[in-house]
This record gives structure tokens, sequence and C-alpha cells, in this order.
């Protein structure tokens, strides 16, 4: 069985606000960020990546609390924390200039980092993004806003709750929750920090930057499963395209990896002139 709560052979850690985020990176070419999604970590884009790591340099991170990076001293985590702590990851691994592509909560960040550094953008694609007050919030997250149920959760999560909640977020034809990817949730979240990570993160009052969307400059592709609340990004971006996969659920890209990648691939090839 995979032991996937250790690093692994291309594990790296950055420091950064005073954790150590960890993250892998893989490929040649121009710079592509790839932002996981709440309760999840970098291995969600496993597939993906290695087909996009033949064409750009893919730079995967924990986002802090999750996966190997671990819990925030502060216990700040409001999306403009990660938004910044996400600059200043690049900023110490010397990458000026890069297109990042999120996955819901990862989407969150990116389109906030468009926001707060439009400059060193090349393109955004937002995968079943968040960040529109009024987007439903899964059954997982509810249970962590219950004062009863929150302290119980920061100590135990079940694994059959863990992949209770893996099975609602992917398409009804999926077949790629099986007993790995279980595993790799469950180890993850049972990490030192993580489930309490989660909690304060779930109960993290968000600050609504959804009136400032419509700012964003960069080229930007939004990406949605049809059964996914789309929310407003395709009709509040300027000149942002959007295309629909018609049976995926909220993890796309781990559903879908190849048509992720190619998608990806053929929206930023077809504004890399403009984004130079």
């Amino acid at each position: 069985m995979n032991t996937w709560s250790e690093p692994q052979p291309d594990s790296r850690f950055v420091a950064v606000d005073g954790m150590r985020i960890h993250c892998k990176r893989a490929g040649s070419g121009p710079a592509l960020v790839l932002l996981h999604g709440s309760a999840s970590s970098l291995q969600h884009f496993d597939r993906a990546a290695a087909l996009l790591a033949r064409s750009y340099d893919v730079i995967r991170p924990d986002l802090p609390g999750f996966g190997l990076t671990g819990p925030r001293r502060d216990r700040d985590y409001r999306v403009t924390a990660y938004a910044a702590t996400v600059a200043r990851f690049l900023e110490t691994l010397g990458v000026p200039r890069y297109a990042v592509a999120g996955n819901s909560l990862g989407g969150n960040i990116a389109w906030n980092h468009a926001l707060d550094h439009p400059e060193r953008l090349t393109g955004l694609v937002l995968v079943n993004a968040t960040g529109y007050p009024e987007k439903t919030v899964p059954a997982g997250m509810r249970l962590t806003r219950n004062p009863l149920l929150r302290p119980l959760l920061r100590r135990a999560m079940p694994r059959r709750a863990v992949e209770r909640n893996l099975r609602t977020a992917v398409g009804p034809r999926s077949q790629i929750v099986d007993d790995a990817m279980v595993d790799r949730a469950y180890q993850l979240m049972s990490r030192p920090g993580n489930r309490s990570a989660f909690v304060d993160f779930c109960n993290t009052d968000q600050p609504d930057r959804s009136a400032q969307i419509p700012r964003i400059a960069v080229p930007t592709l939004v990406l949605r499963s049809a059964g996914i609340d789309g929310q407003h990004f395709a009709r509040d971006i300027p000149g942002a395209q959007e295309l629909i996969h018609p049976d995926g659920g909220h993890l796309l890209p781990e559903e879908e990896p190849r048509w992720f990648a190619d998608t990806v691939e053929r929206f930023l090839g077809s504004c890399a002139d403009t984004c130079r």
C-alpha cells in the first residue's frame, strides 16, 4: 500500500510564510501552476500533470492546510491569504510569469491571484471554481460548522466519511474512486494538524470579492461539469471562454485528465501570442 503521508522521491519543500510548502515540479517550457481544491492535494493532478509536462514547466503545491504542507500556524485560511502565499511561493521559486489552473478552492485562489497580480499571469483556467457567495456548500463542509461535531472532527474523520465525500464529488459515471484513492485522501487528512486545519478552513468567514471579478483582464478559460453550479465566471470575466464537460463531477481534472490537459494546452497555446 502506498504511504501517501510521507514525501515521495520527487517531493520538494519550499520555505514560505513560516511553512514548508510541499510541491512537485516537472517538465519544461512556459510555467503552469496547478492548484487543487479543499480536502485534496497535489496528487489530484497526477495524471493531468504528466500529460502537461510534455509542453510546460508544471508546478504543483500542496496548499496550506492540506497534503504534506500541513496547517498554517496563524490559522488564516482566507482565500486572500492563500493567494498571497501562492504569490510568495512562486517568487521564492524564481518564477516571474506563469499560467494558473485551479480546481474548486484552487480556482477561487487562482482568480483572486489574477486580481492581485495580473502582471504575472499569462493565462487563467478556472475548473468548477468557487467564489460567489451563493455557491452551494458541500455536505461534508456543512458538518464541520456544527458546533457539536466540530471538536470531534478535529480528532477523527472516519474513512467511510472520506469515501462518501469522494463518491459524491465525482460524476455519476465515474469509476475513479477506489481503495487507493480513498486511502490517499484518508491518510493525508489524518496527518497531524490537517483535520483541524480543514475545520478551521470551513469555518473561516471568506471575504466576498465577487464584485471585482469583472476586473480580471487575464485571458481566461472556464471549465465546468454540466451537473455543477457554474457560478458566473464566464458571464462576468471579459472575453472568457467556457467549455462544459457533459459527464464530469466536481473533480474534473482527476476524472478526465486527458480532456483537461488537452483543453488547457489548446487554450494556452491559442493565447500565447497575446500573453507575452
